[in-house]
């Protein structure tokens, strides 16, 4: 199967500090691929060169088998990379509609098309069979942590995009708000897309993911598949950037 996303040999640095050292990564379609990894392990470095924020320094990048130049979000967003970053970036005074098209809005002439924007949102959300919102005119300042997330999810997936990625969609949520978003992402990957799911959470990461990439002092440790490895061995390739009894797992 080929992959959506191939990053290969990927270097990056600020300044003298080397921060991605010939770093391979994979995404592939109808998968949920966890990216682990400690603190200043390169995580969010590596997901911002995917998306476009920070230039590649060397390496590849490869978009559905070709080569690709993504200098820009806007670049990465019209391959079908979108990022869900951690803080959301959801503005708490516009409904759940007007955020989902903030910076894209549909017009008809000078004049906003409501009608149109109302019934895109609708379809997103229902295509994700997400039942928890009560009204798609809901100000995101009266929605729950949960809710919340699912509306930043559902407007990533709104622009036909490909490849999602989600920064941490659990952290700050309850047992049961977790469940429904890790549904969600299952269900992404479930309706075809290549999901990056960035966790520190192994229970999260083991739920849901089908391979899991773990970055260790800016390389690529190991990229495997979930069913290959234990709890224990992802915690030694995030601590350690070994484990032992891998029996040559990595792909």
């Amino acid at each position: 199967m080929q992959p959506v996303v191939e990053l290969r040999g990927i270097n990056k640095s600020f300044g003298a500090v080397h921060v991605l050292r010939d770093v391979d990564f994979s995404a592939y379609p109808g998968e949920v691929t966890a990216l682990v990894g400690d603190n200043g392990a390169g995580k969010s470095t590596l997901v911002k060169c995917m998306g476009g924020i920070h230039p590649i320094d060397s390496g590849d990048y490869l978009f559905e088998g070709r080569p690709v130049h993504v200098h820009s979000p806007r670049d990465a967003g019209a391959l079908g990379v979108e990022i869900v970053y951690q803080d959301l970036a959801l503005c708490e005074n516009l409904d759940i509609v007007e955020n989902m098209f903030l910076g894209r809005e549909n017009t008809k002439g000078l004049i906003l098309d409501e009608p149109s924007m109302e019934q895109l949102a609708t379809e997103t959300l229902a295509g994700l069979s997400v039942r928890t919102v009560r009204s798609i005119r809901q100000k995101v300042s009266s929605l729950s942590g949960g809710q919340r997330q699912t509306v930043a999810i559902a407007k990533a997936v709104l622009w036909n995009s490909k490849v999602v990625v989600l920064d941490e969609p659990t952290a700050a949520l309850g047992v049961a708000q977790t469940a429904q978003v890790l549904e969600l992402v299952r269900r992404l990957a479930d309706n075809g897309l290549a999901v990056v799911l960035i966790s520190h959470n192994m229970n999260d990461v083991f739920a849901v993911a089908d391979r899991i990439a773990a970055l260790y002092l800016g390389r690529m440790a190991a990229q495997v598949k979930a069913s290959d490895v234990t709890h224990s061995q992802v915690v030694q390739l995030i601590t350690a950037g070994s484990a032992a009894d891998m029996n040559g797992a990595s792909s």
